[in-house]
């Protein structure tokens, strides 16, 4: 443990003012919030390296079985609120902070070729929110999808508050980022999967959509949707609704989805 006195220490300028560097980036490296999401880092599910650690003076103690799993180069920083506060630039009630390292890239190609014969993936496509990015990977989690991969559209799954949202499943998840939506169809098309495209205007309903095999999830963004070049090049799938409504909040579609697709123990 070490302890800081001043928020302006240069061994904690990692974590110094971090809404207006969660915009900017941190070259490669990413703060996590709160103790789920500390406690899915330091655990051994994390795909993530912790780097650094900063707590309010009253939160050692109750994370000291989570902390001891943490490599002996890892530092522990230690503040009062008061300094903590000065040093994330807003009061941080939750009194928890840990700097992590993104884990490598992975190539679409090389992550498919690890998965099984009843694999399922979520692609998404210009997905800028952070709340919906964070449920996603949330839900990929829960119904146990072997990867969520991400179009070059898609905003930054390890901004805090994505994360923050996905419960830390963003840090143990296996991702490719940066990818070209029809490529990564084809691509997916090629390694046997069934490419399903998330859209109202699909005449085949989920409820009637066959189970089993490689199967991969298709969302675009709230209001657009996606694009009709990527729904051409899929198998148009929808949900029932009622009421009037045509529409989901896209995280909701996909816990929806990956629910219907999840394997069955």
């Amino acid at each position: 443990m070490i302890f800081i006195e001043r928020p302006d220490d240069p061994r904690i300028a990692g974590f110094r003012d971090i809404r207006e560097r969660d915009l900017t980036g941190r070259q490669g490296l990413f703060v996590a919030e709160g103790e789920v999401v500390l406690r899915v880092l330091t655990s051994r599910h994390a795909l993530c390296r912790p780097r650094a650690v900063l707590l309010a003076e009253n939160r050692h103690e109750g994370l000291a079985d989570a902390l001891s799993d943490l490599d002996e180069d890892v530092p522990v920083y230690i503040a009062g609120r008061a300094v903590l506060d000065a040093i994330a630039g807003f009061p941080l009630h939750r009194g928890i902070l840990a700097l992590g390292e993104k884990p490598a890239s992975r190539s679409l190609d090389a992550l498919i070729g690890e998965m099984g014969a009843d694999a399922t993936v979520i692609l998404a496509c210009g997905i800028g929110n952070h709340d919906n990015m964070g449920g996603i990977f949330r839900n990929a989690a829960a119904f146990g999808a072997d990867a969520v991969l991400l179009d070059q559209r898609c905003c930054d799954p390890f901004y805090r508050k994505a994360i923050r949202v996905s419960v830390g499943a963003a840090l143990r998840t296996p991702m490719a980022t940066g990818l070209q939506p029809i490529p990564a169809i084809v691509s997916l098309k090629a390694a046997g999967f069934r490419v399903l495209a998330m859209t109202p205007s699909a005449n085949l309903s989920l409820d009637q959509a066959p189970t089993g095999g490689r199967v991969a999830i298709v969302l675009g963004p709230e209001g657009p949707g996606l694009d009709s070049g990527v729904i051409a090049r899929c198998e148009p799938v929808g949900i029932r609704m009622s009421g009037g409504f045509d529409s989901l909040n896209v995280a909701v579609a996909g816990a929806i989805a990956l629910h219907h697709f999840a394997r069955r123990a």
